[in-house]
């Protein structure tokens, strides 16, 4: 909103004055109303110019206290500048106070921001996992760079959160960052559990994610075939840091466990289940729900090649995993030796479970989300691409089927 500011420096006489210097005083008008504050500094009403607003003569004492009183009106100005970019209130009261420093706190971005990532931090490990706490920090980061880049600013009040203010930090994402489409949208997500704090406490009155929709791209789940998968698990490993990697990512195949939820799986939690077989009973540690999965024999078998196994004795695990970093270099061996030429990670054996070993071959959606802990089933359809040799054998079951009518 536009207001109309005008700066007046005058001399008040003080209650029974007789003689002597005046204090100098700094009036604020703002649309007509009026606000005033001392400047700290005296004058002789005999060398005052009233309309100048200033001191009159060339004395070095005059030009140092005209000089203060110009410091202070662009100090003035600048308050009034800032309110303005900020979207504050500006009255002749809320500038006065503004300048002199007596100002209400203002809720900005960064400092929500941050305070959301500090409780975040102190809950790691309980709520809340490290690499969440990275990336609402690495997108922390992003806001304060782009806020620099489209205002000029360090900072800024969360009532500037707008839907031009989401379109602008999608576009600095993509142009300035580079971010691929998946991750800016991810990030846009992220900023919007901050913008919703804001609206809970009654900080930002208006949902700038209202009429805001973006998209994800559909991203291409890749998975081990039949045959790759028999090649890993035909092929004789020359090492035994291999052999280890060979096993336990071949377990996850089985199992569908990711990477984290295999190396903390204890020995407890593999438990007789309703048919009398082996089943494992685990929390999944990214969305902590139940995850319950007949062990196949294949799995049994890697498991029980570890019974012996002093580090999984001594820490009730049912494999001695390395760190997925490790896991993943050796991985990109494992691969070569078995000539495949897929990329190979851990997780990809989270995606063979969900396609190659279950779906593909006639397990229902719905067990396979239970097993996997997926906490909606639409995450679960993701995986449920089917596989050229699925479709070659339904098409082949048809024509038998056309031929014999």
């Amino acid at each position: 909103m536009r207001t109309n500011v005008s700066l007046l420096f005058y001399l008040k006489k003080p209650k029974h004055y007789q003689s002597g210097p005046m204090p100098v005083y700094l009036r604020f008008t703002v649309d007509g109303k009026r606000s005033e504050t001392a400047s700290g500094r005296t004058c002789e009403p005999s060398r005052w110019n009233n309309k100048a607003g200033r001191l009159t003569g060339m004395k070095e004492d005059v030009r140092a206290l005209n000089n203060y009183l110009d410091g202070l009106q662009s100090k003035a100005f600048d308050c009034h500048r800032i309110m303005t970019l900020h979207d504050e209130l500006i009255t002749a009261e809320t500038l006065r106070n503004k300048f002199i420093g007596k100002t209400d706190n203002v809720r900005t971005i960064t400092a929500v921001f941050a305070d959301h990532n500090k409780k975040m931090k102190n809950l790691v490990g309980q709520e809340f996992e490290k690499s969440t706490l990275q990336r609402y920090e690495t997108c922390l980061m992003h806001i304060k760079d782009f806020m620099q880049w489209q205002f000029n600013v360090s900072d800024l009040p969360v009532t500037k959160i707008s839907f031009s203010f989401l379109n602008d930090f999608e576009y600095y994402l993509r142009s300035i960052r580079r971010c691929g489409n998946n991750s800016a949208i991810k990030y846009i997500k992220n900023f919007g559990k901050i913008v919703r704090i804001c609206l809970g406490n009654g900080w930002l009155t208006v949902d700038p994610y209202l009429n805001y929709k973006p998209k994800t791209s559909k991203v291409n789940r890749v998975a081990l075939t039949k045959d790759e998968l028999k090649a890993i698990l035909e092929r004789e490993m020359p090492v035994e840091r291999l052999k280890l990697v060979k096993d336990i990512f071949l377990f996850s195949c089985y199992t569908g466990l990711a990477y984290v939820d295999v190396s903390k799986l204890k020995r407890s939690e593999v438990l007789r289940g309703i048919d009398g077989e082996n089943w494992i009973y685990t929390n999944r540690k990214k969305t902590d729900t139940l995850s319950r999965i007949p062990l196949l024999p294949a799995a049994l078998e890697i498991m029980e090649r570890y019974q012996e196994n002093p580090q999984c004795q001594c820490d009730d695990r049912v494999l001695p995993v390395l760190s997925n970093q490790k896991m993943n270099a050796y991985l990109k061996e494992i691969a070569d030796l078995s000539g495949i030429t897929k990329v190979l990670t851990f997780h990809i054996a989270r995606h063979t479970f969900a396609t190659t070993i279950t779906l593909n071959n006639g397990v229902p959606i719905e067990s396979v989300a239970k097993m996997m802990g997926h906490t909606n089933i639409k995450t679960t359809q993701i995986y449920a691409k089917v596989m050229d040799h699925k479709i070659s054998e339904d098409m082949s079951l048809l024509k038998q089927k056309l031929a014999a009518s």
